[in-house]
């Protein structure tokens, strides 16, 4: 139940961001989630879509740097403690997480994107604990 996430390396300039979301647009592929951080030089783009080997093909023609990293899709009660509830398995069966970003449903729950160093076992703990990772088909609706 692990999904290919995109990130792409942009340089911290102004536009850079639209042309990377443009070139995947006119390609017709939907971004379901997107996350940037960013340095004083460069951002980290980080994209889940659908048709990822289409969308780094996209990418790469033009230009653009891009890896893929395999992160995991957690359903969250959207209320108080919802995260932490989920933080508390992750501390203490001593996972590390790189790092996450989420999205609020229109149902109401939330998903938490995870990057562990260690997915398998990540998953393996958060689902022994009742807690459902999101799979691929739940995430794009296939």
């Amino acid at each position: 139940m692990k999904l290919k996430q995109l990130s792409l390396f942009l340089e911290n300039k102004p536009g850079n961001v639209r042309r990377a979301c443009r070139a995947i647009a006119d390609a017709g592929i939907n971004i379901e989630t997107i996350a940037l951080a960013d340095t004083e030089q460069f951002g980290i783009l980080r994209l889940l879509v659908k048709d990822w080997e289409r969308a780094k093909d996209v990418f790469e023609s033009g230009g653009i740097v891009v890896q893929v990293a395999e992160v995991v899709a957690v359903a969250i009660d959207h209320r108080p403690g919802g995260l932490a509830d989920v933080l508390d398995i992750v501390d203490d069966a001593g996972l590390n997480i790189e790092y996450m970003y989420g999205f609020v449903r229109p149902t109401g729950n939330a998903v938490i994107v995870f990057r562990f160093d260690e997915p398998d076992a990540a998953i393996k703990h958060i689902q022994a604990k009742g807690v459902t990772v999101v799979s691929r088909k739940e995430l794009f609706g296939e």
